[in-house]
């Protein structure tokens, strides 16, 4: 399984980062590049534990549908969402909110794993890390922009 984890200081209390990071226009928004969409479970307002979303995007030139639940949930501080169907073998990512000095510190762990064994295993080593870190860091970098810019 690759791994992906990835740290963003946010200079905003954790219950804030916590609430932006659940919310779907807010993920919407930032993931604006690959034309993200909710096909299916709540379209609006913050996802809860337990709640089922289908959202589809254009990945690497091709439509994507990847339907997620969120499994795991203790405010403010980590929610978890794990893949139910979509391209992945296994996909878990984890949400992790601490508070320092200032505001707060965002940390993704990140889980995956291709279908397709030793070759799956090579492109996810090879390309899809790649790929998918700098997803996460322009995901984190809109939501960071938006809870700095508020007042």
């Amino acid at each position: 399984m690759a791994r992906i984890e990835l740290e963003t200081l946010i200079l905003a209390p954790p219950a804030a980062c916590y609430a932006l990071a659940l919310n779907v226009q807010a993920h919407l928004d930032s993931t604006l590049q690959t034309g993200e969409k909710v096909l299916a479970g709540p379209a609006n307002g913050q996802l809860a534990l337990g709640d089922v979303v289908t959202w589809e995007a254009r990945h690497l030139g091709f439509r994507q549908r990847l339907t997620v639940r969120i499994t795991a949930a203790s405010p403010p501080h980590h929610f978890r969402d794990e893949l139910v169907r979509g391209a992945f073998k296994t996909l878990r990512h984890d949400h992790y909110f601490e508070a320092v000095p200032g505001g707060t510190m965002m940390r993704d762990v990140f889980e995956f794993c291709s279908p397709a064994g030793v070759v799956g295993r090579w492109f996810d080593r090879l390309f899809l890390t790649r790929y998918l870190s700098n997803f996460l860091r322009l995901r984190n970098a809109m939501l960071k922009q938006q809870l700095e810019q508020r007042p």
